[in-house]
């Protein structure tokens, strides 16, 4: 211990730290002339490095020596910090590592803190953030899912009253109560034979929530986005801008993916074209016809720009991935394949431009993007396209990388510096609509990255899947919620077979193993400008809820699997209307 030079009184003071002529004189005394010192075979990281200068300087203050290294710009210097050789991306721009375990390693520790801590310090939003926008969002939210999770107490209270005398009256006035609406008088007056089937209770109560909700989104535009809205003319005259005359987008039919456009991405959901499919695997053919579609409109009704104007069809593919458990909760359809999810969508992707290409001629191109969704935090990550829609499947721009790069900045710094990012992510020239676009998804995204961390303080607590029921058929415009529906659009269950089966192997782990039946709706839509198009629209909901019935007749006879057949007309604002269920009182013949 080393003790200052006694005051004048002859008193000593108290201890302090050595000085630097001490330190560097007890280094030279340790060091025997026939002992040299050696160099170090193995040098230390800079991270190393870092620590021991940080505990030097806590116990010795700026007198500290360094073993390793100079002290400059607030780090330390080793023998590794050579230069690079070979250029580097910018931060923003993420690449597939490949090259070594520890590169992977390191990798996977960046990705989890960035996916733990999505925001500065002290809690503050980013300057891009629409706070206004997500605390409506928020509500929408809170509203809709609540009145699901309140299915299961409001059933719980009404199974211990069924042997009471005033049993039915009771449990409707809870019901109305708590959930909104009447429970099936049918099914509680056999309280009194056999216990209640709280099977057949438990899907009713998800049919009508489905329907009380749906309702109200058709009636009232709660994401105030239906055609015609401000936001939605707004959207759709910044994308003619961009030079795209419609945004056809294919999510995973994964539930976790059902909010991408009107949460993640913060589209107005009437100025997208929404299909979703398992892995995001759209039917090529299908798509064709739906682009042969929207090119006729333009020819004939110049609708929505007309045809001798010089923009494109932009087809979006969104898969998705999970930085928090990659190997368990990534796109079931892939086997949590990250690679593999990506590589499949922009197959199809370019299968798609080649039939359109091969039918048609080289002037009928259409645009590509590639669009990764990570499931617990809600950041995307786009793999910008060249100019002539090449894209890397191992390069990509994070949004979650440009909310950290970007937070101190003003909203416009932000913004030129996001652009900047998208055009130095691409393996090309862009487009610069396509620039345009790409920069204003990933700035609606980071308002999103805000809300997933405001509303469950981090990532999402439901990382896997929590849907409430499955869709099935051509609809669900409604549907905007993450983990609410698991969608299975199809026209034949045995066309649509992988991506019902899909969902159906998702809810026996969700529903059945808690002796909870698997809630299946059925949505056909139609317009009604076509004559008979409501009663075909009828008999495909039957046709495929048979379908369903002999394919899962296990579930069915075992009462955990029931369907709700419903019908909209497209052409409307009106909501869906209900046309049967399994639940429906059963007709005594008359003899």
């Amino acid at each position: 211990m080393v003790r200052s030079v006694p005051s004048r009184g002859g008193r000593p003071l108290s201890p302090s730290a050595p000085t630097r002529r001490q330190l560097q004189q007890e280094r030279a005394d340790s060091l025997s002339p026939a002992e040299p010192k050696q160099a170090d075979s193995n040098p230390l990281s800079a991270r190393d490095a870092s620590l021991q200068r940080r505990r030097a300087l806590t116990t010795s203050g700026k007198a500290a020596v360094l073993p390793q290294g100079t002290l400059g710009a607030g780090r330390v210097r080793t023998s590794q910090d050579s230069r690079r050789s070979v250029p580097q991306q910018p931060g923003w721009v993420r690449r597939d590592q490949k090259s070594s375990s520890a590169l992977s390693s390191s990798s996977k520790r960046s990705t989890s803190n960035r996916s733990t801590s999505n925001r500065p310090p002290f809690n503050r939003l980013h300057p891009l953030t629409d706070s206004v926008a997500n605390d409506h969002l928020r509500s929408y939210e809170l509203e809709v899912k609540g009145r699901f999770e309140r299915i299961v107490p409001v059933l719980q209270k009404i199974s211990a009253l069924q042997h009471q005398a005033d049993f039915i009256d009771q449990a409707q006035l809870l019901a109305r109560r708590e959930l909104g609406f009447d429970l099936p008088k049918h099914i509680l007056e056999r309280a009194w034979v056999r216990p209640l089937d709280m099977r057949a209770l438990y899907a009713w109560c998800v049919f009508e929530s489905h329907r009380v909700f749906s309702d109200c989104f058709f009636q009232s535009d709660p994401l105030a986005a239906s055609s015609g809205s401000e936001a939605a003319q707004t959207f759709e005259r910044f994308l003619l801008d961009c030079g795209f005359h419609l945004l056809d987008v294919t999510p995973c039919a994964d539930g976790r993916l059902a909010h991408s456009i009107a949460y993640a991405l913060r589209i107005p959901f009437s100025s997208v074209r929404r299909r979703s499919h398992a892995g995001a695997l759209f039917d090529v053919e299908n798509t064709v016809n739906r682009w042969v579609k929207t090119e006729h409109r333009r020819y004939r009704e110049s609708i929505p720009n007309a045809a001798s104007q010089d923009t494109r069809y932009l087809k979006v593919v969104t898969y998705h991935f999970s930085s928090l458990d990659p190997s368990h909760q990534g796109c079931a359809a892939h086997g949590s394949d990250d690679k593999l999810a990506a590589s499949a969508g922009y197959q199809r992707l370019l299968d798609f431009r080649q039939a359109v290409e091969n039918s048609f001629c080289c002037g009928a191109s259409v645009d590509l993007l590639l669009i990764g969704l990570d499931t617990d935090t809600d950041a995307i990550r786009v793999h910008p396209p060249a100019s002539d829609s090449s894209t890397q499947l191992d390069r990509w721009v994070s949004a979650q990388d440009l909310y950290q790069a970007t937070s101190t900045m003003s909203p416009d710094q932000a913004l030129i510096q996001i652009a900047e990012a998208v055009e130095s992510g691409a393996p090309g020239t862009m487009d610069s609509g396509m620039v345009s676009l790409i920069t204003r998804l990933m700035a609606n995204n980071i308002s999103q990255i805000d809300y997933v961390s405001d509303l469950h303080d981090g990532p999402y607590p439901d990382a896997g899947h929590a849907e409430r029921f499955i869709g099935v058929g051509i609809g669900f415009k409604e549907v905007h919620l993450r983990n609410l529906t698991y969608f299975a659009h199809l026209d034949t269950v045995e066309e649509g077979a992988p991506d019902l089966d899909v969902g159906v192997k998702i809810f026996k782990g969700l529903n059945v193993s808690r002796d909870l039946p698997i809630p299946v709706v059925i949505r056909f839509d139609y317009s009604s400008s076509v004559p008979g198009a409501r009663e075909r629209a009828i008999s495909d909901c039957q046709r495929v809820n048979s379908a369903i019935s002999n394919r899962y007749s296990d579930l069915v006879c075992d009462g955990l699997l029931h369907t709700c057949l419903t019908i909209r007309d497209r052409t409307q604002t009106s909501p869906a209307e209900v046309v049967g269920s399994t639940l429906d009182p059963v007709v005594q013949e008359a003899h």
